[in-house]
């Protein structure tokens, strides 16, 4: 099987931000997301990529970015496309926001979209798609090519737990404390077509073991692979999916820059001829479940004979050795978001603070509001760190 890949010129980047629909005053999910792409026709009809869209839920909208040069363009796309939403939203009485889950409201609650494709989806997945009231971000980065994507693909899956811990806004589901800093990881991952990806030595490998897939009626489609971390031939890129629900724009420019410095990286290697990293999946595996368990507390699994750092010590070595790359993409300042999320907390540590100065959840549902209408977070707030 032949599968093209449409390869980009250079680490273009596209971003896909899910929000949440909350009612303004009850601060519960509320099921618009038709009606309100109806009225943003402009937005929601425009092409073959429009940059308002529907997603599983009808609490959800998703915000497309198009094909974008750099982080502050791609922060200006999604910005100027929630501008325009914003206004048909106060009308209704509705206020947007994004974390990985809503930190009170049921799965069992919600409705999902009129498109077939949902619908055939929770026909065959059932339980397992009916429960994925969760939202997440996405990053794709352009690749040169086909022979480069699988090898970054690999080199990349060494970074889940950072992507995610960073990002992990989800400790609570269905108005409990999981203990985890993100049980959206364990709810979507639990489909049989994500997780992490695949560990595959070249792209006819890759096409390979799509031709398996899709000749044992485990996919329809090579777009029902949704592992963390995926080549999407379409497009020509490499797409992170391992961000969970990303509260502010400040955070979202920051995992696009970590995304955008991490893919160039990786390709400048490969043009000098170096190989790239390829943990074992046992690894892979095993730090991605620390993340989701401990987020930024974790410590991680650096080498096959089980050698162990702290999470945030590689992150503040891992920002370091971009920067050169950064001030280069001009991607700079977003990437030194970082040290602000480790110095002021992830999401999950914000909305645990809030609980444990004696605030609510619907308090925390307040504030997740807060930080992406004022695009700040965290500021004002002491976290105290647990260590695992």
């Amino acid at each position: 099987m032949s599968i093209e890949f449409n390869a980009s010129g250079h680490a273009t980047l596209g971003v896909e931000w899910e929000l949440q629909l909350i009612d303004s005053t009850t601060l519960r999910l509320r099921q618009e997301a038709h009606e309100i792409l109806a009225e943003l026709p402009d937005l929601s009809e425009a092409g073959a990529m429009p940059p308002l869209r529907h997603e599983l839920m009808e609490s959800t909208l998703e915000v497309v970015t198009g094909i974008c040069e750099t982080v502050s363009e791609a922060k200006a796309d999604l910005a100027g496309t929630i501008g325009k939403l914003t206004p048909v939203l106060e009308r209704r009485g509705i206020s947007a926001l994004c974390a990985g889950t809503h930190p009170i409201d049921d799965w069992r609650e919600q409705s999902t979209s009129p498109m077939v494709r949902y619908g055939e989806l929770i026909e065959q997945m059932q339980w397992l798609a009916r429960r994925i009231l969760t939202f997440g971000v996405h990053v794709h980065v352009g690749v040169r090519s086909a022979d480069k994507a699988i090898p970054i693909v690999n080199a990349l899956s060494q970074y889940l737990p950072h992507f995610l811990a960073l990002t992990a806004s989800s400790p609570y589901w269905s108005g409990s404390d999981t203990g985890l800093a993100s049980s959206r990881a364990v709810v979507f991952g639990a489909l049989p077509t994500a997780g992490v990806p695949h560990r595959l030595e070249d792209w006819p490998a890759f096409e390979e073991y799509m031709e398996t897939l899709l000749r044992a009626g485990t996919i329809k489609s090579i777009k029902e692979v949704w592992w963390d971390i995926r080549p999407h031939p379409e497009y020509g890129t490499v797409e992170v999916r391992m961000f969970d629900g990303i509260p502010t724009l400040r955070e979202i420019g920051m995992a696009a820059a970590l995304s955008q410095c991490l893919v160039t990286l990786f390709d400048q290697q490969l043009d000098r001829g170096y190989g790239l990293p390829s943990p074992p999946t046992w690894v892979v595996n095993d730090n991605k479940w620390r993340a989701t368990r401990y987020g930024l507390d974790a410590r991680v699994i650096t080498d096959e004979k089980g050698t162990t750092v702290p999470l945030r010590d590689d992150l503040y070595e891992l920002v370091r050795q971009l920067a050169p790359i950064a001030e280069r993409l001009g991607c700079a300042d977003e990437l030194d978001v970082v040290s602000d999320v480790l110095e002021y907390g992830a999401s999950y540590e914000r909305q645990r603070a809030i609980v444990a100065a004696g605030g609510t959840l619907n308090d925390v549902v307040e504030a997740l509001a807060t930080e992406f209408r004022e695009d700040k977070f965290g500021q004002a707030k002491e976290v105290t760190h647990a260590a695992p």
